[in-house]
């Protein structure tokens, strides 16, 4: 069974455990080990995930499996972009799904679920970063409509920057 249910305070613990846990899959191996540990530990760090679930434009949601967290997201509802002419769009920052449950599908259902939160909020579309070495997430993007409208050198240390794609989703 699937749930999917807006995270809060009391679930920071559980967000930066995730979202480092899941970044070192995802990411672990685009630098040294030293940088990636450095990355997540300020990234994912008790205190950033507070500070980020207090600022009200940070929509976070989690997704249970058979009442186990799987994974979260987090969206921005009119997060504008230089590169996007479109008004009202979604930042999709984060989708994160932890390995065991890649082949249950629950990352499409809160891909689904953020879809729908923000069309049913106005918005006119859906955009997000993607490292451009992970095929998984680029096929999974694709599949669901997005596309690439341009690049982005994401910050990982002050001396490293892993390639990004932008990619878009007009509804």
């Amino acid at each position: 069974m699937i749930s999917i249910v807006r995270a809060d305070m009391s679930d920071f613990r559980e967000l930066a455990n995730i979202g480092k846990q899941s970044f070192i899959e995802s990411h672990g191996h685009s630098a040294s080990a030293l940088i990636i540990e450095n990355y997540v530990n300020e990234k994912y760090s008790f205190d950033t995930i507070i500070d980020e679930l207090e600022n009200e434009i940070n929509i976070y949601y989690k997704i249970l499996y058979n009442g186990h967290i799987a994974g979260y997201s987090k969206i921005i509802l009119n997060s504008s972009h230089p590169n996007i002419a479109t008004p009202f769009v979604t930042k999709l920052e984060r989708l994160y799904l932890l390995k065991d449950f890649y082949q249950l599908k629950v990352g499409l259902e809160l891909f689904k679920y953020n879809l729908n939160f923000s069309q049913i909020n106005n918005q006119n579309g859906m955009w997000l970063y993607v490292w451009k070495e992970n095929d998984r997430a680029i096929n999974f993007y694709t599949k669901n409509g997005f596309k690439i409208i341009g690049s982005y050198d994401f910050k990982i240390s002050e001396n490293h920057f892993n390639p990004n794609h932008q990619m878009l989703l007009i509804y």
